[in-house]
């Protein structure tokens, strides 16, 4: 076992484990300085120290540097405000240049050696000319990075569908594989517009119950399967999973009739 500590970046970020200052106890949410791709930053403590298999580790683990200083997070601060005029600035020598790109994001790392800025675009860009032209204006190492629609949407937040802030942006870490049979699964509709999130991706909430929807498919009849009711046999017309109601159509009468799964199961044990 290795005695780890887990921080992020980004408050819904991915979760990355380095190993704490020899002797130092950190506490969640607390700040610290950590090197990363070789440059400082500031992050934030996701999983206080806490003992890890050695296997389920990355090979090469940094140590946290320090716990932040106050002149470090102000640092931090204004690195964000001057982050924020670089962004207009750059959207506008974007334009200059005639780069079919959307500008998403600009950040500097704590000590200013390098920045970074998020973009989409359709296809490959070549931004050499753009590169270069950043450098001499902020006179700093720059770091272009092509992303794609759904870190836009956790990059940039927003409301969902559903009301709320968006998921990807306030605590999904990483993105999980969605796919549109998980939407037929759940009977829902494959209208893309209802299905969808801002980004115009199968929204991530989709994953959320759908191995409760898989274990009760499993569980559960069919439609059209004929079953043994209390009232005889019958043809499933309906389900209702998540609430374990089975509608029937009975031989012996008109109006079909709804069973709790468990009636059904109790009358099958009793008949066997």
């Amino acid at each position: 076992m290795v005695e780890v500590v887990g921080v992020r970046f980004k408050q819904s970020g991915r979760i990355y484990y380095y190993l704490p200052k020899k002797g130092e106890q950190y506490s969640y949410r607390e700040k610290v300085v950590v090197e990363s791709q070789k440059v400082k930053n500031v992050a934030e403590i996701a999983l206080p120290n806490k003992e890890v298999e050695k296997q389920d580790l990355p090979e090469d683990l940094n140590t946290i540097l320090q716990i932040a200083t106050d002149k470090q997070l102000e640092q931090v601060e204004k690195n964000k405000q001057d982050a924020l005029a670089a962004f207009d600035i750059t959207k506008e020598k974007i334009k200059e240049h005639g780069l079919d790109m959307k500008l998403v994001d600009v950040e500097y790392t704590l000590d200013r050696s390098k920045m970074m800025f998020s973009f989409t675009a359709d296809g490959r860009i070549d931004f050499r000319e753009l590169v270069r032209d950043l450098a001499s204006m902020f006179k700093t190492r720059i770091e272009l990075k092509q992303i794609g629609v759904r870190d836009e949407a956790k990059k940039l937040g927003g409301i969902g569908p559903c009301g709320r802030p968006l998921c990807c942006s306030t605590f999904l870490g990483d993105f999980v594989p969605v796919s549109i049979k998980m939407a037929k699964d759940q009977n829902l509709s494959l209208n893309p517009a209802k299905i969808s999130g801002l980004c115009g991706r199968l929204m991530c909430c989709l994953n959320y119950e759908n191995d409760e929807y898989v274990r009760l498919r499993k569980m559960m009849p069919d439609f059209g399967e004929r079953i043994e009711t209390p009232d005889g046999t019958g043809k499933v017309i309906g389900l209702n999973l998540l609430s374990e109601v089975i509608k029937v159509k009975l031989t012996s009468r008109e109006t079909p009739v709804e069973y709790q799964y468990d009636e059904l199961v109790m009358s099958q044990t009793e008949n066997g």
